[in-house]
């Protein structure tokens, strides 16, 4: 469960990076605020005015078990500034791991 946070952390810190160059400094054009419903979840969600956006949910499931765990389910998108398409990937990460899918990802 703490991988799973502290990769959820990564991600967000990752996404929240400063642009390289300070003339392409995109701004927040759409927010849903940090919703934190204590230690069941929280949820989230941003776009930014250079097309990358992040939602984001969490539930803890199990409550009190032995296999309680947070299972946190999202969706980002960026857009290359080389070739100017857009991704997007939708992820699972819950007590099996993290589990993206994208049509640009290679799948197993």
């Amino acid at each position: 469960m703490k991988l799973i946070i502290a990769f959820a952390a990564v991600v967000v810190v990752a996404l929240a990076a400063p642009p390289q160059n300070y003339h392409d400094q995109a701004v927040v054009v759409k927010e849903t605020p940090l919703d934190n419903i204590g230690l069941d979840g929280y949820q989230f969600g941003y776009e930014l005015s250079n097309g990358q956006a992040h939602q984001e949910s969490a539930q803890l499931q199990n409550a009190g078990h032995e296999n309680e765990a947070l299972v946190v389910r999202g969706t980002f998108t960026y857009v290359d500034p080389a070739t100017n398409v857009r991704y997007t990937v939708n992820y699972v990460a819950d007590e099996n791991g993290f589990h993206p899918e994208g049509a640009h990802l290679p799948v197993a």
